[in-house]
């Protein structure tokens, strides 16, 4: 299913952790582990955290990279629902709670991480990335 397509489908409802999960798992070059403990689910990509999500904590919400000014206008904007990132680097990450925003914002600040890191990514892995979709 291709982003604008996952797009739709979350058009009428808040997003949730399983809804959550898939739209991060059709990225390309994601996976998902639990390198800190059985609680906190984390997506790479190639190898690089872009998203965590603590499973228990309620309500729901995704730590996500942002950009550092960005972040500041989001956390403005969307006061008490966009915080600074939860035992994260609050310049560069946020705490998003995903059941108090429209699932199309969601997506979008899920996007805009994932594109952060894979800007970073070492040249190796970029073109290691490239090569999943036969680029």
């Amino acid at each position: 299913m291709g982003r604008s397509s996952c797009l739709r489908c979350y058009r009428d409802y808040a997003m949730n952790i399983e809804t959550l999960r898939e739209y991060c798992l059709a990225k390309k070059g994601v996976t998902e582990t639990f390198p800190f403990d059985s609680e906190t689910l984390v997506f790479k990509v190639m190898d690089k955290m872009f998203a965590l999500v603590s499973l228990e904590r309620r309500p729901p919400q995704i730590n996500l990279k942002c950009d550092p000014e960005w972040a500041v206008e989001l956390r403005e904007t969307y006061d008490g629902v966009i915080i600074p990132g939860y035992h994260m680097n609050k310049r560069h990450w946020n705490t998003v709670y995903i059941e108090q925003l429209n699932p199309q914002t969601v997506a979008q600040l899920i996007d805009h991480s994932y594109a952060l890191v894979v800007a970073k990514l070492p040249r190796t892995a970029k073109e290691a990335l490239k090569a999943l979709s036969g680029e």
